[in-house]
């Protein structure tokens, strides 16, 4: 296969991913300026880090697991998802 095609498509997504975690930086603090609230300043340097909190959040947040049989289902359909999601 063509691996150099695979590396730029993995870094588009990434970039992609990337990109779209920092509008949602962005738009949280322009939405606290304007509620005159301070936004999300409070996670380390001018709130860069909230974005991959966020995520880290995201994927860890589930407190039930099902039984072992069901796990890989589970696991797999979010992810499923987001790829169809970011494909179209």
């Amino acid at each position: 296969m063509n691996i150099p095609f695979f590396t730029s498509i993995l870094m588009r997504l990434v970039l992609a991913l990337l990109a779209i975690a920092f509008y949602t930086l962005i738009e949280r603090k322009f939405l606290g300026y304007f509620h005159l609230r301070k936004g999300p300043n409070k996670v380390g340097l001018m709130g860069l880090p909230q974005p991959f909190a966020d995520a880290i959040k995201l994927f860890v947040k589930e407190r039930a697991k099902p039984n072992p049989s069901n796990q890989s289902p589970f696991l797999f359909a979010p992810t499923m998802g987001l790829v169809l999601a970011l494909i179209i």
